[in-house]
């Protein structure tokens, strides 16, 4: 038992200061959810800035060994300090990420199809909740395919992961794929992210369209833009900042940044994007001092 003696009488209440922890949350469509969701949330996106730079590399799930990720081992760790979330497999990050790298994890939890299939769109819930929780994911990322043919089953996975994550408090990533049927334009989107939303996701992943402020406000939960195909890096940096611009909380980043000549510094370049404020023009002068240094 504590000695007693000695103890000073409390006195410093501070009667005249309000309550300190008593501000909004910072993630959009979050404030009614619990302290362990927002505990993962605050893991994704920077308090500061509001955003994200996610990395993904997830793609050899139906891939396989895609150009500029052949050795992940060495390509990921190298990109860290310009990264907040890794975006991958369970197995890539456990056998390549060092779990010291202390950075957030989205856990790509469906699988079930690959390059070889005419049709991407089948996929199964495939990680149990309980290796989600064992790799301490700040969020799962679960593939949906509105208006495909896989669209029940997907949406299905999505519905349940859902479930387990306001189980355990995980929050959900849906991810929004657009099928060889579907067009990218507004009117997908608005429809598709409006959809993945409503049936509980945390945070959308999507992509930048005409109209995206449209599609942003008619979502009540954070929009990440998928970087989508290789682009030259000057038109990257611009799809990056008319994300952000126009009202999207991050960029996941793949291929535009491991199929860079330089991943690093273009990396770099988009975190000035995301988190401060540069323009396109300002972060492609950014890329362009680094690489010539």
């Amino acid at each position: 038992m504590a000695d007693l003696e000695g103890v000073k009488a409390a006195h410093n209440y501070h009667i005249s200061v309000p309550f300190a922890n008593n501000e909004p949350f910072h993630v959009k469509g979050a404030n009614n959810l619990d302290w362990g969701m927002k505990k993962h949330l605050s893991n994704i996106f920077d308090k500061n800035s509001g955003n994200t730079v996610m990395f993904a590399f997830d793609h050899g799930y139906f891939m396989g060994s895609a150009a500029g990720l052949e050795r992940l081992d060495l390509v990921v760790p190298k990109l860290l300090p310009n990264i907040d979330v890794l975006m991958g497999t369970r197995g890539a990050i456990r056998s390549c990420i060092p779990a010291s790298a202390g950075k957030g994890i989205a856990l790509r939890t469906t699988s079930g199809s690959s390059m070889l299939d005419d049709d991407l769109s089948h996929e199964v819930l495939a990680v149990d909740i309980e290796d989600v929780i064992r790799m301490n994911a700040d969020c799962m990322a679960i593939q949906t395919f509105v208006g495909a043919d896989g669209q029940l089953s997907s949406l299905d996975n999505l519905s349940k992961a859902v479930n387990l994550g306001i189980r355990y408090s995980i929050p959900t990533m849906g991810v929004v794929a657009v099928g060889k049927q579907m067009e990218r334009t507004d009117r997908f989107f608005k429809l598709a992210t409006r959809i993945v939303a409503e049936l509980g996701a945390n945070i959308i992943k999507s992509y930048y369209c005409e109209n995206f402020e449209e599609v942003v406000s008619a979502c009540p939960v954070p929009i990440v833009v998928a970087g989508g195909k290789k682009l030259p890096e000057r038109e990257a940096l611009e799809l990056a900042y008319l994300s952000i611009s126009q009202g999207a909380k991050g960029v996941d980043m793949g291929r535009n940044i491991f199929q860079s000549e330089n991943p690093v510094e273009m990396s770099a370049a988009v975190r000035k994007i995301v988190h401060e404020g540069f323009t396109d023009k300002e972060a492609w002068e950014y890329y362009q001092d680094m690489i010539h240094q």
